[in-house]
């Protein structure tokens, strides 16, 4: 048979050990320290500050560690085998045991990646996670339309390999070199002086082709990666308020339920005095 966890043994230590790690003000602390972690390991990025401050910097930082290790020890203790199921938490976990990782040998490179601790920014703050959310749910969304553009680029490079190859074989001597090519041309990073222009000299008829890529490629397709990244992200937000709608609706219908019972009770109680007093003056007659 199974038992409720809420009235399992245990259960109500642990819940309060959650609401304390939960409340606003630990909450806020751990933003500040996150913050503050945050500007130690970027001083630790300049040599003459290290060289005036190491001690110090590697102290805090040690410190700041030591705390968010107790702090995931006590969410483990509040949560148990829960903990593992919140993507956050995992994330959490995952951030804070690469730091405990030996920062030397063939793991060095575990060193530069403590830096990451800075993302546990996006556990603490709602808006950030939303962002993020959203960003995830738009991933199928992205697939289509980078399928799209990488049909786009493949059918570009072809034609461009077959145009303009044999003249220009840097920039499109293979599928390889024009799909690179193509891509700087997306970006509008010295498209027109540094390719277009070069390549219209040979052929003047080149911009036929670039000028409707990049209307396609850049502004439309990107625009469509940007929409679908924003939809996502606003239906979100909307089932996210719909989560704390429904919430408080069921906390406002168990407080409308609990006042019915009582105010039923008092009812009762008074149809029992209104009956003894009935019978009181039946006797008194």
């Amino acid at each position: 048979m199974t038992t409720d966890k809420a009235s399992s043994p245990g259960a109500g230590w642990r819940l309060r050990l959650a609401a304390r790690i939960e409340a606003p003000r630990a909450q806020a602390a751990l933003i500040v320290l996150i913050l503050v972690n945050a500007a130690v390991l970027g001083l630790e990025t300049s040599a003459s500050i290290m060289a005036t401050w190491g001690g110090l910097l590697t102290t805090v930082d040690t410190v700041i560690l030591a705390i968010f290790v107790v702090e995931i020890a006590l969410r483990l203790l509040a949560h148990g085998a829960r903990f593992f199921r919140d993507p956050w938490s995992v994330f959490d976990f995952i951030v804070v045991g690469i730091a405990l990782a030996p920062a030397s040998g063939p793991f060095a490179v575990l060193r530069a990646l403590r830096v990451l601790r800075v993302m546990r920014l996006l556990t603490f703050v709602p808006s950030m996670r939303r962002v993020v959310g959203g960003l995830l749910a738009a991933i199928p969304g992205l697939g289509s339309v980078f399928a799209v553009i990488v049909l786009i680029f493949y059918v570009g490079a072809v034609m461009t390999t077959k145009l303009f190859g044999a003249q220009f074989p840097d920039w499109f001597g293979s599928i390889g070199a024009s799909a690179y090519t193509l891509f700087q041309v997306m970006t509008l990073e010295s498209w027109s002086m540094g390719i277009a222009r070069p390549v219209m000299e040979t052929f003047p008829y080149a911009w036929a082709f670039f000028v409707p890529f990049i209307l396609i490629a850049t502004f439309t397709m990107l625009n469509l990666f940007i929409a679908v990244i924003v939809n996502a992200i606003q239906t979100e937000h909307e089932a996210e308020h719909a989560t704390e709608v429904k919430d408080i609706e069921a906390t406002v219908s168990a407080h409308a339920d609990a006042r019915a019972h009582e105010l039923h009770d008092e009812i009762r109680a008074l149809r029992a005095e209104v009956g003894k007093l009935a019978a009181l003056l039946e006797k008194g007659r």
